[in-house]
């Protein structure tokens, strides 16, 4: 029996589904109820005229109101439009007629213009308008290719087809060409840059390979490893370190990246100057550093409305994804870890959480731990590390975490979110600008509340234990036992492998505890204070304790503290993935300590991949360089760097036919005759 639809009347409800069990008993039932019904009127009317003749005593509201809208309609009268009135409506139909053709004329107007702005500051200035000639070079281009790929997409992939299926029909034998080829290649870099930079390099890639070791003797799955992620993660950094660290212009770009954010973030002494007074600078973390991250963080959620951010981290998560095959969820949120917090990039995907396998998981946990937010960032700056340097760490970091992460937890589920089912990132929930720079700013009050009284409760914890342990260990007659050297005993094996040298691998141990143990604030700190000793000069030891390390040695430094792996974080991440997807809290309790290991080696291995990168000679000065190289094992008697520093001195001694002496020490003189062989005065 087909069920129809249901009519509603005043008597009841009936279901004509049911007309052809009883025909005779509804016509008599509606019979019935239409006379009820007249009956109902009739009296209705009747009533309604007595209520009128009896003076008022009551009013029959709901009749009134009936008759009152009647007389309304009855009264309209159809208006003449006047003449402007008419236009009006004119222009609002034609316009509405073209909307689209109205938008195009509106934007390439507006194009045209900032083109004719372009290529007059071009043709004034072409060196001083070269940033702005390249972003538009760069936003044409990807104007263009997110136009031209979703519609020519298809023919695109019909295009590749045949090639792809050559390689996969190929592919059993050419994977092992290709990885024969790539061992060539590195073992022949290694012995060239090697002969031109030093040992140090060979270190660094020998704690690279332990470290990936280190990770698949521990996997959770050994035997179940899927090797691409892991060799194109290291391959990924490897390229990134190649462009930043050894190329003149990637150096060029990045280190005038990170001086037009350095300088981007002085704005917010104005804000602070306003609220603190002139004497901010007293009180330099609280006034100074802390405003940073309050202005970078509006600055982030002005970004994030007007679509900006998700731009560009998706645009980064694809080529993570297409490169490395990891899955778009994961891909994602390791992309928006270069810009945003641990707890705020799984927000990036939040619907497909629930839905996720242990080992994306794990990922997305891996990926907070082993990367910085960019909220932090500019505070890490104000400390003074190097801007260029950190910026490279965060984004090396990306690829990283997904490494570390795929060789510490491999895939053994079928993954559930793929391309195919149409993934997209959340979007910000401000009505305008002027309402996401407020919520920005908002926001960072519980972000700069946790910094503060993190740094406060830690400082005072830290010297707690120092007092102790000194006392401790002034019962054995070692007073100078302190939380700092036992972390430097613990980390110092770590850090040298990474290619900080013998000296220093103590004090970069103690740092990688502090960041470890409590957070990467206090560590960052300690080494602002490192490398503004070096600045400044002076002994190098005090009372046998080393004030400041080698250029060398802050380099890879900055890069093995760039994440937040502690266990001050580890709490935040279960605790704000929790609330995301309650239904996995059971997998993220599990999982993440594993995680925070994975993101630790994750910064070690980006540090190794710097170690093997960091050229000397970019940084160093030529009295420092000559004063490192009394120890061959740094630098080579025969290296380019060397050679040219001694040139250099000579030439300097030659024209003022004096002994030079400035900063440069007999031991560097005797280093340079050594290498040159000159047969000069100042040799004699």
């Amino acid at each position: 029996m087909e069920l129809m639809e249901t009519s509603r009347d005043h008597s009841g409800v009936h279901n004509l589904a049911f007309q052809n069990d009883n025909d005779d008993g509804v016509a008599d039932t509606n019979l019935k109820g239409l006379g009820d019904n007249s009956q109902r009127i009739k009296h209705s009317q009747n009533k309604k005229t007595v209520h009128t003749n009896q003076g008022d005593e009551y009013i029959n509201i709901e009749s009134d109101l009936h008759e009152n809208k009647r007389a309304s309609v009855d009264d309209e009268q159809p208006r003449l439009k006047g003449h402007l009135e008419k236009k009006y409506d004119e222009v609002c139909e034609f316009c509405k007629k073209h909307k689209t053709r109205i938008h195009y004329v509106v934007y390439g107007i507006l194009i045209t213009a900032y083109l004719a702005v372009v290529i007059a500051a071009c043709s004034l200035n072409f060196q001083r308008a070269l940033p702005l000639f390249v972003f538009t070079v760069l936003a044409i281009f990807f104007i263009c290719w997110d136009f031209l790929i979703p519609k020519y997409e298809d023919r695109i992939a019909a295009f590749f087809s045949p090639g792809d299926q050559y390689l996969k029909k190929q592919w059993f034998w050419l994977k092992w060409v290709l990885c024969a080829t790539l061992i060539i290649m590195i073992i022949c870099w290694l012995i060239f840059d090697t002969a031109k930079q030093g040992s140090h390099q060979l270190i660094s890639f020998g704690g690279l390979v332990m470290y990936v070791l280190l990770m698949l003797i521990f996997s959770k799955y050994p035997a179940r490893v899927a090797w691409r992620p892991v060799f194109s993660g290291i391959g990924m950094q490897f390229i990134l370190g190649i462009l930043i660290l050894r190329t003149k212009v990637g150096f060029d770009v990045f280190n005038w990246l990170g001086i037009q954010i350095q300088t981007f973030l002085e704005y917010s002494d104005t804000g602070a100057k306003f609220v603190f007074g002139d004497k901010y600078t007293d009180h330099f973390f609280a006034f100074k550093v802390l405003p940073i991250v309050v202005f970078f963080s509006t600055v982030m959620s002005m970004l994030y409305h007007v679509g900006f951010m998700q731009w560009l981290i998706g645009k980064v998560g694809w080529i993570m994804h297409i490169f490395m095959g990891t899955t778009p969820v994961e891909s994602l949120v390791a992309a928006g870890n270069i810009f945003v917090g641990q707890t705020e990039s799984p927000l990036l995907v939040r619907p497909y959480l629930p839905y996720i396998t242990k080992s994306e998981l794990h990922a997305v946990m891996t990926a907070g731990f082993s990367t910085i937010a960019g909220s932090v960032l500019g505070a890490y700056i104000s400390f003074g590390v190097s801007s260029s340097h950190l910026l490279t760490a965060s984004v090396m970091s990306a690829p990283a975490s997904l490494a570390a992460s795929k060789l510490f937890w491999p895939e053994t589920e079928k993954p559930l979110v793929t391309l195919r089912s149409g993934i997209r990132m959340a979007k910000s929930e401000s009505k305008n600008l002027l309402q996401a720079a407020s919520q920005g700013a908002s926001t960072s009050i519980g972000l700069v509340a946790n910094i503060a009284v993190n740094v406060i409760s830690f400082l005072a914890l830290l010297s707690f234990l120092d007092s102790a342990l000194s006392w401790v260990g002034n019962l054995f007659d070692y007073p100078q036992l302190t939380f700092e050297n036992i972390c430097a005993y613990v980390f110092m094996p770590f850090s040298f492998m990474m290619g900080v040298d013998w000296e220093d691998s103590f004090i970069v141990g103690g740092l990688l505890g502090y960041k470890t143990f409590f957070n990467e604030f206090l560590a960052y700190e300690r080494l602002s204070k490192l490398i503004q000793n070096r600045e400044k000069g002076g002994s190098m030891y005090i009372n046998g304790v080393k004030q400041y390390m080698t250029v060398r040695s802050e380099v890879i430094a900055t890069y093995a503290l760039c994440g937040f792996a502690n266990f001050g974080s580890l709490g935040m991440v279960i605790g704000g993935l929790t609330s995301i997807s309650p239904s996995k809290k059971k997998e993220i309790a599990d999982g993440a300590f594993r995680a925070m290991i994975a993101g630790t080696v994750a910064c070690f291995m980006t540090a190794c991949v710097a170690g093997m990168l960091t050229v000397p000679g970019l940084e160093v000065p030529c009295h420092i360089l000559l004063g490192n190289a009394t120890n061959f094992i740094d630098f080579p008697p025969k290296s380019t760097e060397l050679v040219e520093c001694c040139q250099h001195l000579f030439t300097s001694a030659n024209h003022s036919e004096i002994f030079p002496g400035g900063n440069y020490s007999l031991n560097s003189w005797k280093v340079c005759c050594q290498i040159l062989g000159q047969p000069a005065f100042h040799c004699t």
